[in-house]
C-alpha cells in the first residue's frame, strides 16, 4: 500500500498518539475505553467488526431475545392449565429473528453513542501490534499507525470447531447460524452441552424442533455442580430432548444429494458401540477459541497457552505496556468477566487506589435454558476436595409459594458453607428467574457473609428468592418450609 510509506507530519503524528489504545470493542474493549475516558485519558478503540463484539451481535443478547420467543411458545402451549382456550397458532421464525436483530441494532447503536459521548475515537480496521507501543490498523483502503504506552487487547473469541467437523454455514452450524435460521429445522443435533449447547437445545425444543444433545463428558452442563447437571438432564429428557452423554463424535456428513437436510452424525458410546443419527441440521457448540493469531504477539514475547494470552492479576502480559482482557485472556469466557477485567485493568494503569484483582470464584455463571441455571463459587465436590468440613443446604422450589403460583415449582437452591467458619463457598440455583437472583449470593460472597449473617436477612414474600434464604436455613438445620432432614 502506497500510504504505508508516506511521511507523517508532526500534526498527524500527534493525532495518532493516545494515552490508551484498545483493540476490540466487545464487552471488555468498549468498557475499558469508556473507563479510561472517565479518567481523562485520550483513548482510541480499534474494531474490525461490529461494536459490541460477539456478546451483543451473535452471542448473549440475540440468544436471550430468541429465548424470550421460546418462553412465549411455552406459555402458549401451557395456557390451557390456566383456563385459556388457545386456537390454532402459527409461527414464522423470521419474525423472532427480526426481533433479535432489532435488539442488537439498538444496543450496538447505544454503544457507539456511549463511546462518542465519552470522546473515544473509534477506528475501523484490522489491528496488529508490530512492536511495543505501536498498533497498525489496516482497512480496505486505508492504513494508520497508532502510538501509546498502554495497549489493551480485547479481541475476544470465536466458536471452536472439532476435528473432522467443519461448519459450513448451511447445514452444519455454529451459534452464529443458529441465531439466524432461514427456517425452523424439523430436527437438530447439538454437539456440546455447555451453556451454549443447553440454551439452544432448550430454545429449539420449545419452538417444536426434535433435538438431540450429545456430550463427551458424563453429564451435561459439565462445569456445574453434579446435582444441577443431573437435574437439568432429567428435565430435558422429560421435555423430549434426546440427551446422550459420554459419547465421542466420529464424523458429521451432510448428504450432498439432499439440499434441505440429511446430516448424519456418527458417534461412539462409552461401551464402544457406534451410533448414527440423521437430522436436518447440526450445531457445533463445543466452546470458543481465542482470537490471538495475527496480532503479532509471539514476536513481542507474550506467552500463550492454547491460544489464550497468559496474564497476571492486573491483566499484564509480561510485555511492558501490553495488557489482555476478556476471552483472549482465558476463562471463564463470559461478558461480565471481560467488563470487570476492563475496569480493574484501566484503574490499575492509572494508579487508582483500592483496586482489587479478579476473584474468579466471584464470577457468576448463568444458563438461560428452561429451567434456568445459575451458580457462583465452588461446587460441592470442589469444596470437599479442599479438605474442608462442609455444611450444605438445599431447598426445593416445590416448597416455594411464588414458584407454585407461577406454575414452575421445578428446581432448587443449594448452598455450600465452610462448617467451621460459616463462609459461603458456593451457591447453585435451578429454576425460574434464578439468573436474576444469583448475584445476591455474589454480594454475600464478596462481603464474606456467613451462613448466620444470611440467615438474618429478610427476604420479601412471596418471591422465588425466598428459596435462597431457606437453603441457608437448611444448612443450619433451621429450614421452615420443608420437612427437617431427620424426617426426609
Amino acid at each position: 500500500m502506497t500510504t504505508n510509506n508516506r511521511a507523517r507530519t508532526p500534526l498527524q503524528q500527534q493525532a495518532d498518539r493516545f494515552d490508551l489504545i484498545v483493540v476490540g470493542a466487545g464487552p471488555g474493549g468498549y468498557v475499558a475505553a469508556i473507563r479510561a475516558a472517565q479518567h481523562g485519558l485520550r483513548v482510541a478503540v480499534v474494531e474490525r467488526g461490529e461494536l459490541g463484539g460477539v456478546c451483543s451481535n451473535v452471542g448473549c443478547i440475540p440468544t436471550k431475545a430468541m429465548l424470550h420467543g421460546a418462553d412465549v411458545a411455552h406459555e402458549i402451549a401451557t395456557a390451557g392449565a390456566l383456563g385459556f382456550s388457545v386456537g390454532e397458532v402459527s409461527f414464522d421464525i423470521s419474525g423472532l429473528v427480526d426481533h433479535s436483530r432489532q435488539v442488537v441494532d439498538q444496543l450496538t447503536t447505544g454503544i457507539r453513542g456511549l463511546l462518542d459521548a465519552n470522546g473515544v475515537e473509534i477506528i475501523v480496521g484490522n489491528a496488529t501490534v508490530p512492536q511495543k507501543g505501536r498498533v497498525k490498523v489496516e482497512a480496505a483502503k486505508s492504513f494508520r499507525e497508532l502510538h501509546s504506552d498502554h495497549i489493551i487487547l480485547a479481541t475476544g473469541a470465536r466458536p471452536r470447531s472439532i476435528p473432522g467437523v467443519e461448519p459450513d454455514g448451511d447445514r452444519v452450524w455454529t451459534s452464529t447460524e443458529a441465531l439466524r435460521p432461514s427456517s425452523l429445522p424439523a430436527s437438530l443435533l447439538i454437539i456440546g452441552s455447555g451453556a451454549i449447547g443447553a440454551e439452544f437445545a432448550s430454545l429449539y425444543r420449545d419452538l417444536g424442533t426434535e433435538v438431540t444433545l450429545v456430550e463427551s463428558l458424563p453429564g451435561i452442563l459439565p462445569a456445574e455442580d453434579a446435582e444441577v447437571s443431573a437435574f437439568v438432564a432429567k428435565q430435558f429428557l422429560a421435555r423430549g430432548i434426546d440427551v446422550r452423554t459420554s459419547v465421542t463424535v466420529v464424523s458429521v456428513v451432510a448428504d450432498p444429494s439432499e439440499e434441505t437436510g440429511g446430516v448424519t452424525t456418527t458417534f461412539t458410546t462409552s461401551d464402544g458401540a457406534s451410533h448414527s443419527v440423521v437430522t436436518e441440521r447440526v450445531l457445533v457448540a463445543t466452546g470458543v477459541t481465542p482470537n490471538s493469531e495475527g496480532l503479532g504477539l509471539e514476536s513481542l514475547g507474550a506467552k500463550l497457552e492454547r491460544g489464550f494470552v497468559k496474564t497476571d492479576q492486573w491483566c499484564r502480559t509480561g510485555v511492558a505496556g501490553l495488557y489482555a482482557i476478556g476471552d483472549l485472556a482465558g476463562g471463564p469466557c463470559l461478558a461480565h468477566k471481560a467488563s470487570h477485567e476492563a475496569v480493574l485493568c484501566v484503574d490499575h494503569i492509572v494508579g487508582e487506589s483500592g483496586v482489587k484483582p479478579l476473584d474468579r470464584n466471584l464470577v457468576p455463571g448463568c444458563t438461560y435454558s428452561r429451567p434456568q441455571v445459575a451458580s457462583i463459587g465452588l461446587t460441592e465436590k470442589q469444596a470437599r476436595d479442599t479438605g474442608r468440613e462442609l455444611r450444605v443446604g438445599r431447598f426445593d422450589l416445590a416448597g416455594n409459594g411464588k414458584a407454585l403460583a407461577l406454575g414452575e415449582p421445578v428446581g432448587f437452591v443449594k448452598t455450600v458453607f465452610d462448617a467451621g467458619t460459616g463462609e459461603l463457598l458456593g451457591a447453585h440455583l435451578v429454576g425460574p428467574a434464578v439468573t436474576e437472583m444469583v448475584q445476591g449470593f455474589g454480594v454475600a460472597h464478596s462481603l464474606h457473609a456467613t451462613a448466620d449473617d444470611l440467615a438474618e436477612v429478610i427476604f420479601p414474600h412471596p418471591t422465588v428468592s425466598e428459596a435462597m434464604h431457606e437453603s441457608v436455613l437448611d444448612s443450619l438445620d433451621r429450614v421452615i418450609h420443608w420437612p427437617p432432614a431427620r424426617t426426609r
